[in-house]
């Protein structure tokens, strides 16, 4: 696959983008995997994958999980999940950052945003706090009252 046109590849045409941090560290793992192809040559298996076997194959997620993933999490002394539990912490810590749930149901791939707002409800009743606490900071506080007065005395 030209470069080009895997660089186009890593991000979907909804809008969802790679940081460009990850797009250079992608970027020479294919260079890498490049070299490793012409050494095998005819028996490289071309699927234009990014993540395959040392041979080209796709990769099983057994496979994936046991030689690869479990390692990192006992690496970084981290509970074992699942491979699929990435993308429930990706939606979580996303929303406790209190980024818009919309993004996020987008960034998921989900259907409808009622699909990522059902799914977690559980981070929300923070967020219902933080909402709470930034009305009453705009509503009482030392700027909004200095606001406030300035409306009234026609400033």
């Amino acid at each position: 696959m030209p470069a080009s046109t895997w660089k186009r590849s890593l991000n979907t045409s909804d809008g969802r983008k790679l940081p460009a941090s990850l797009l250079q560290k992608l970027a020479a793992y294919k260079r890498k995997q490049a070299e490793e192809r012409l050494k095998l040559g005819a028996a490289w298996h071309a699927h234009d994958l990014i993540f395959c076997s040392e041979q080209g194959t796709p990769l099983s997620i057994p496979n994936l999980t046991y030689r690869y993933f479990r390692p990192i999490l006992e690496k970084a002394e981290l509970p074992r999940i699942r491979l699929y539990d990435l993308r429930h912490s990706c939606a979580t810590l996303l929303l406790n950052a209190e980024e818009n749930p919309k993004v996020v149901s987008e960034r998921l791939g989900h259907s409808t945003i009622v699909l990522t707002l059902d799914t977690y409800s559980h981070v929300l009743p923070t967020m219902q706090q933080n909402a709470s606490a930034r009305l009453e900071k705009m509503l009482y506080s030392d700027v909004r009252t200095q606001f406030a007065h300035k409306t009234e005395m026609g400033s």
